[in-house]
């Protein structure tokens, strides 16, 4: 059973340290050769023998590349307050956020694209998107609506992508990756929900056809071909904004682009 955040925030501050620095596949001497400490510090801060202070903290934290929603719980752990905010997007304080998102996803319409959270909750969406949801079970529309769980459950949008085993796959791999790199509980529950939806896949072969995998999809007996880009903010200094992506859709052809023109 996945650890609580209150059970993350009783563990040790060395002992999640090291969590982070095993998921890394990091040494402790190549740590402390990032940090510019003896190895003995790294190997004292782990064991609990050294108190690390707040600025120690975040420095391993930055060299492990921990999100900054973990960094705010090393920061507990430590016994000193978190440093990154957690806004909500609705906030006042989140307006030049929410402004920038939704122009972005109006200049890209009429292709589709939408912004996710941690957990790939949809956030925000534009027109586009509407080619995706037509069809799709309602339950799967119900907010939070996740684009993971909608483009691959059974009743989603799965049975109207062409290549749907080659899709669940390159979706798994990504999602497995991100589980990884995040530790999150959550995600790690999304993925075996996920991955049970491939039970009847036949075992798919990624290979070099192309530079990425296309997204086929069909659309009033029209078959579309797709690629995906995700984008994410530059420099975050709150957790909700590190952890948002953008993922927009563009045409893999000139007949996909010039059946999405008409649909605007």
């Amino acid at each position: 059973m996945a650890a609580t955040i209150d059970e993350t925030f009783q563990r040790p501050v060395g002992e999640l340290l090291r969590g982070w620095r095993e998921r890394r596949r990091l040494s402790q001497l190549e740590l402390a050769n990032r940090v510019e400490v003896s190895t003995r510090h790294v190997s004292f801060v782990e064991t609990g023998r050294s108190k690390p202070s707040r600025e120690m903290v975040l420095r391993l934290a930055e060299h492990l590349d921990v999100p900054l929603r973990d960094r705010n719980q090393l920061l507990l752990a430590g016994g000193f307050a978190p440093i990154y905010t957690e806004s909500s997007l609705h906030s006042p304080a989140m307006l030049a956020i929410r402004t920038t998102l939704r122009r972005l996803l109006k200049a890209h319409e009429p292709y589709p694209a939408l912004v996710v959270d941690r957990w790939w909750n949809i956030v925000e969406w534009n027109a586009g998107i509407q080619i995706f949801t037509g069809g799709v079970d309602e339950k799967l529309l119900q907010a939070p609506i996740n684009a993971l769980r909608l483009t691959l459950h059974p009743d989603g949008l799965a049975r109207r992508i062409g290549n749907v085993a080659e899709v669940r796959a390159t979706a798994l791999a990504s999602l497995q990756r991100q589980v990884t790199s995040t530790a999150d509980p959550e995600l790690q529950d999304l993925y075996d929900e996920l991955r049970e939806y491939a039970a009847d896949d036949k075992p798919t072969q990624l290979g070099p056809e192309g530079p990425v995998v296309p997204f086929r999809l069909i659309h009033d007996g029209h078959e579309l071909s797709l690629l995906t880009m995700i984008a994410t903010f530059g420099t975050p200094l709150d957790v909700t904004v590190s952890e948002l992506m953008i993922e927009s859709f563009y045409p893999a052809d000139d007949a996909t682009a010039a059946y999405l023109r008409t649909l605007s």
